[in-house]
């Protein structure tokens, strides 16, 4: 029987231990799915919009909602294993996944998105480059405006409204529940620039069943520096 060193002994034990410990954490990251949602920051206090929006709104929306969504959208991930790497990737194959996945990551998305575009003491009029596309687009703001409020306004039920990049084409539409624009089964397709929660529970605490005058306040509250970051 071959003897062994005892240092080539002590080297050997050494690799062993830490196998141990590197394989189970490979393991453990081959299991993982490849996306899970998140939900951001919120970029700033719940009674920041005010009083276009309302604190407890925000809060209910923020921590209940938006939170709710991002949980069982990734709960969905890890029941139904899917493996897309990104988000983009997600929706495009939207089709292939169950509901769950497909409301809840809708929701999670587009909430993250959503909060992303509103500011304290924003703007009615946006400039520069996002100005002089929707003037493009629409003839002028109030133009826009106009047509953007109607896309809110007749959306049935519980959705969203959008202003989209289509291919250098900017468009207005909207969205039913949870759905947005980069969904493959979405109709209504673009990147989107701005967005509009028209859910009742985005507004009713405060304007009841008065969707005309949310939609009404919201134009104070817009971050157009925001939405001319994502115009490319």
């Amino acid at each position: 029987m071959k003897k062994i060193s005892r240092r080539k002994f002590v080297k050997d034990a050494a690799q062993v231990a830490a196998l141990a410990v590197v394989a189970p954490a490979i393991l453990q990251a081959k299991s993982m799915p490849a996306l899970q949602f998140s939900q951001v920051a919120l970029p700033y206090a719940y009674n920041a919009l005010e009083p276009h929006i309302d604190a407890l709104t925000m809060e209910i929306h923020y921590t209940k909602h938006h939170a709710g969504y991002v949980k069982n959208v990734n709960a969905a991930i890890t029941e139904e294993k899917i493996s897309y790497d990104t988000e983009k990737d997600f929706f495009a194959n939207i089709s292939k996944l169950s509901a769950k996945a497909h409301n809840n990551a809708g929701g999670a998305w587009n909430h993250n998105f959503f909060w992303q575009v509103m500011k304290p003491k924003g703007g009615h009029m946006p400039s520069g480059k996002i100005a002089e596309a929707i003037n493009g687009a629409f003839g002028s703001f109030e133009k826009f405006k106009e047509e953007f409020t109607k896309a809110a306004m007749s959306r049935f039920g519980s959705g969203w409204a959008w202003l989209v990049n289509d291919n250098g084409k900017l468009k207005i539409g909207s969205t039913a529940n949870q759905d947005n624009p980069l969904m493959d089964t979405s109709e209504f397709k673009g990147t989107p620039l701005l967005a509009l929660d028209v859910w009742e529970h985005a507004y009713y605490l405060k304007y009841q069943n008065k969707r005309n005058e949310y939609v009404a306040n919201w134009w104070s509250i817009i971050n157009w520096d925001e939405a001319a970051k994502r115009l490319v």
